[in-house]
């Protein structure tokens, strides 16, 4: 069964999508969805087992996919792999701009290091990747941008550097909405709250246990999927959001405004998952 996509057959027949943190997650479902809507979707990422598992994923499914081991930490290596796509599709359209990661933890215990590596992967780097592509094809042709954020309306305690990087990201996203309209260029936002993904496997036992312990703050009362959150992210690359820019759609199942608000135990909301594969997390298996 191929993906199961709300949208259109052939919605971005002949566009090129560059995906970052491709390889797994997030990134890994959303271009498959943009792969099955017609698009090449060029996966960048660190790791090239995982960019060629992809790949192949995609592939057999019938769509179109090419793999880009970078680090977008490196301001050439970026370089070279926007001009790698460039020579061979003649164009970028859109951009996910989805790679980070973080470890939970005390802002008290973070390392200086530990700090900026993660405002380096999460900020900087998706600066870079922004930047890179419009200058390279964007600025003239014009494009869709759709940075990763998160659903932090009341900060990130226990991700104290992730909080800070995705309060810049949304900056950066408001900045280039406005300095690059001029280019028919769109930026906007989408800010998962807890999404059941592969990210999940990689927290600590002390991370593990905090996100089982939001879970009950979740007015929906239930974690997220990655098909919900490429759906949006699809939605915001595509004709229908043409006058949406410097926008963030937050997917938090009404997380971040659960303040004061008595929440009752349910199981009324039905989970939309229209990827195929499996994705579920083994933290949620057992």
């Amino acid at each position: 069964m191929p993906y199961q996509s709300i949208y259109r057959p052939g919605l971005f027949a002949g566009q090129t999508m560059l995906v970052t943190g491709g390889g797994s997650g997030i990134g890994r479902c959303t271009a498959h969805e943009l792969a099955s809507l017609g698009a090449h979707v060029a996966l960048v990422g660190r790791k090239a087992d995982k960019l060629a598992a992809v790949q192949g994923e995609i592939l057999v499914d019938g769509g179109m996919a090419s793999a880009h081991v970078c680090d977008i930490r490196d301001d050439q290596a970026v370089i070279d792999t926007i001009e790698a796509v460039l020579a061979a599709r003649g164009r970028i359209d859109g951009l996910v701009n989805n790679a980070g990661g973080q470890y939970y933890g005390e802002m008290k215990d973070f390392t200086t290091s530990g700090f900026e590596a993660v405002v380096r992967t999460n900020l900087t780097g998706g600066f870079i990747v922004m930047r890179e592509v419009y200058k390279r094809w964007m600025a003239q042709h014009g494009g869709a941008i759709v940075n990763m954020v998160a659903a932090i309306d009341r900060s990130l305690p226990g991700y104290a550097h992730s909080g800070v990087a995705r309060c810049g990201m949304m900056s950066l996203t408001e900045t280039a909405a406005c300095e690059w309209s001029v280019a028919g260029v769109r930026v906007n936002a989408v800010a998962p709250g807890l999404i059941a993904s592969s990210g999940f496997d990689h927290y600590s036992d002390a991370g593990a246990a905090a996100i089982r312990a939001r879970l009950a703050g979740i007015p929906l009362q239930r974690y997220g999927n990655v098909a919900e959150v490429s759906s949006a992210i699809v939605y915001l690359l595509s004709p229908a959001a043409a006058f949406i820019s410097g926008a963030c759609l937050r997917i938090d199942g009404a997380a971040a405004t659960a303040r004061t608000w008595q929440l009752a135990p349910h199981h009324r909301s039905a989970p939309f998952d229209g990827f195929h594969l499996p994705s579920r997390p083994a933290m949620l298996q057992a």
